[in-house]
């Protein structure tokens, strides 16, 4: 399955960035696209369209990270210490690519489509916030790859 591509697709159709990342992981989380669509639908557009906060895109790896790396007692001080440091792995990685994080911010300095996402040039996105999402599945999935060895 091209994660990427699929998650393309669901910007494409109208959803938002967090929703877009997220649903391409539905095969791997165990819930459906449309529960995904409902847990990521307000994290869109720097949490309510707002453009203040973290980029959808990030929002929706995150969840996807979280939903594949569960912390579920509260007691288990290393299990919550491993999500936050795979998620804090992944913002650094798309902080890499883009030099931002937050969605204003990125909207406003506009990065392209470069050598350090492969995906985005590969599908042949221009958009904006499709690069963000491509791009967002893309890393996930490098991490996803590398936990496999």
């Amino acid at each position: 399955m091209d994660r990427c591509a699929k998650a393309y697709e669901y910007h494409k159709q109208g959803y938002n960035c967090a929703q877009s990342v997220a649903g391409a992981f539905a095969d791997l989380t165990g819930l459906a696209p449309e529960q995904l669509m409902a847990a990521t639908g307000g994290f869109g557009g720097g949490v309510g369209g707002s453009h203040a906060e973290v980029c959808g895109a990030v929002s929706g790896g995150v969840l996807v990270l979280s939903l594949l790396h569960p912390h579920t007692d509260g007691a288990d001080r290393a299990g919550k210490a491993a999500v936050y440091a795979l998620t804090k792995e992944f913002r650094r990685r798309f902080e890499e690519v883009f030099g931002l994080t937050r969605c204003g911010e990125l909207l406003k300095a506009r990065p392209g489509v470069t050598d350090k996402n492969p995906a985005a040039q590969r599908l042949g996105v221009t958009a904006h916030c499709d690069n963000m999402v491509v791009t967002a599945v893309e890393i996930v999935e490098q991490m996803l790859a590398e936990e496999q060895g």
